[in-house]
Formats: C-alpha cells, structure tokens, sequence
C-alpha cells in the first residue's frame, strides 16, 4: 500500500510504503478467544458476542439512514440487556436485531399504526462456521417484543428468525 500525503511535513517524503499487519486475521473467531485467554483478557471482554464488520449498518436491510439506525441501536440494545438480564447472553453464541424493509399495519390505543419490523436474531455455535437458532425462552421472547414495541415508537412488529447456518446465515446481509 502507497500513501500519499497532500504535504510534505516536517521532510518526510511524500510516499510512505506501509504495509497492514493483522496477525489475526486467518484466525476464525473460536481462535481469537483462545489467544485472547491465553492473554488473559477479562471474561465480559473475552466472551463478547462478534460483531459484524461493517457495523450495525449491515443489519439495516435497505437504505442506511439516521433514523434507522437509531431504531436499530434502541431495539438491538433492548434486545441485548435483555439477554444479559435474563443470564441467556453467555448461552447464545450472537445475538443482534435485524431492521427489515417493510413496514406493518399495527394497533397503538385506538390508531391504527404503519410502522417498521424488526426480527431478532439469536444462535447458538461452537466457530461461526455452523450455527442453530437459539432456543431462547417464549417468556423472555414476549418480554423483549413488548419492550421493543412499547419503548422504540416506529417499529410495531417484533419476529424471531429461526433459521440454522446452513442454509442460512447468522447476519441477514
């Protein structure tokens, strides 16, 4: 990789040939935690669920804007303590929360509402390479959708995705 700077600072040339080290990445993520152990990393650091690469912008199917994201980080972070909560977070290999491109006819009080949905997402795994759909409680299924929709105005539709890896995947996108 050549970098060019649009300045010539302090005499340093104007091309720098760098190369970008990242040792782990050939390791698959079962891989990582076990260098990161072996570096003695503290367990909420060591046993966090991955996260997806480009952020949670990828689990926002359609176009990315402000107010999605905002919907998506109020649901995901409803979603996610609601694990931790509920001493299910350890048990599930990831979990996150999908932004789907359709929006829903529901009922808030007396209106009628045409809002987002979303579906939770939650597997269990040993690598990443496979992975089942986690069998998570139906009362905390209940508890986590009424939250969502009570919490987060604009989404009135919560799904659970019950989709094994394969044929599936664990992101959507």
């Amino acid at each position: 990789m050549t970098i060019k700077s649009h300045h010539n600072v302090g005499g340093l040339p104007d091309k720098m040939n760098l190369k970008i080290v990242e040792p782990l990445r050939a390791l698959f993520k079962d891989e990582v935690r076990e260098v990161g152990a072996a570096l003695g990393l503290p367990d909420h650091i060591l046993h966090r669920h991955p996260f997806p690469g480009p952020g949670l912008g990828i689990r926002i199917l359609g176009d990315v804007t402000p107010h999605k994201v905002d919907l998506l980080q109020r649901a995901d972070a409803i979603f996610i303590n609601g694990l931790k909560e509920h001493n299910l977070y350890d048990a599930v290999w990831q979990a996150g929360v999908m932004l789907l491109p359709i929006q829903s006819v529901g009922v808030m009080g007396d209106e009628r509402t045409y809002e987002q949905v979303v579906a939770l997402r939650a597997v269990t795994s040993v690598d990443g390479m496979t992975a089942d759909w986690a069998h998570l409680p139906y009362e905390f299924l209940a508890e986590v959708s009424n939250r969502i929709i009570n919490q987060v105005r604009g989404i009135n539709r919560v799904v659970y995705d019950i989709s094994s890896k394969p044929p599936a995947t664990i992101e959507w996108e």
